[in-house]
């Protein structure tokens, strides 16, 4: 897991390292995905939905990072899904469990190497818009990338063109063709009652807001608050791939300093295993029409 490193040009990955590892995967399974889905805490379980299964530890593949986060079980699933070749990733990887930017965001330019033309991107999320719910899944419609405004980006430094352009363009970061899709496809599956729309803001993590950072971040214009996605979305568009992403609202943030209310992971994992079968039905049959 060693990064090719240079004194000017900060840490990040060769292509030469992504190519050993796709190489690795493609000598190891017979898929060859075109939809990547990465499955966000507690929501590994969209992988079961997958047939003619083979599961690869992160732990085996080289130069893969390992995931250590409750709810993450760190494994990538390759199999078919409604006659779709996929592959999920069980477990993602955060600037909170100390990984660089560079590292959390590894994984996407294997899949586009893979060949991987869509990207899902599914996570666990704060809601900040007082008419969402404990449960409510949310179609991201647009992100703010807080840590990027401090210069975390996935971008920074060298640009290999066989990934993407210099500077890419992210007003179109999640495919409205695919939002459309998914929005459709939850009203005729019956979740149209609890499907939100809405923007979705990234933090570093690991702490939960503090109020006065909930309240900043409505003013901005978000609807929801997570540790994830933002990286993994911006590479992922850098290399041309669609990407639909689902946040699900397992807790609402406090705004109030009178509350006694306080987030909490365990939280976050139950209300989303009380979400779970809702979500799965809804990317499944999403990825039967992409």
């Amino acid at each position: 897991m060693e990064a090719a490193a240079s004194s000017s040009n900060r840490c990040s990955y060769s292509y030469e390292d992504y190519r050993e590892t796709t190489d690795w995967l493609l000598a190891h399974t017979q898929q060859r995905p075109k939809v990547a889905i990465i499955c966000g805490s507690g929501l590994g379980g969209l992988a079961d939905l997958l047939d003619n299964k083979t599961v690869v530890p992160y732990k085996d593949i080289p130069r893969f990072p390992q995931s250590t986060v409750q709810g993450h079980a760190g494994q990538l699933v390759f199999g078919s899904l409604q006659d779709h070749q996929c592959v999920c990733m069980q477990g993602r990887f955060h600037f909170y469990e100390g990984y660089d930017i560079f590292t959390v965001t590894y994984p996407i330019r294997v899949f586009f190497l893979l060949g991987v033309e869509t990207l899902i991107v599914t996570n666990a999320a704060g809601g900040l818009n007082a008419s969402f719910n404990v449960g409510d899944i949310m179609l991201i419609k647009d992100h703010i990338n807080l840590p990027g405004f401090a210069g975390q980006n996935p971008l920074c430094g060298h640009n290999d063109d066989r990934f993407g352009v210099r500077f890419p363009c992210m007003s179109d970061a999640y495919d409205r063709d695919l939002t459309a899709l998914a929005k459709q496809t939850a009203e005729e599956q019956g979740c149209g009652g609890f499907l939100r729309h809405g923007v979705y803001c990234m933090l570093s993590g690991p702490t939960f807001e503090t109020i006065a950072e909930c309240r900043a971040l409505h003013h901005l214009g978000a609807d929801a608050v997570g540790m994830s996605t933002v990286p993994e979305v911006v590479v992922a568009r850098h290399c041309g791939l669609r990407v639909l992403g689902l946040s699900l609202i397992t807790n609402k943030v406090v705004t109030d300093y009178d509350s006694k209310e306080k987030a909490n992971h365990l939280e976050v994992l139950e209300t989303t295993r009380l979400r779970t079968q809702d979500l799965q039905k809804l990317v499944s049959y999403i990825v039967a029409k992409i």
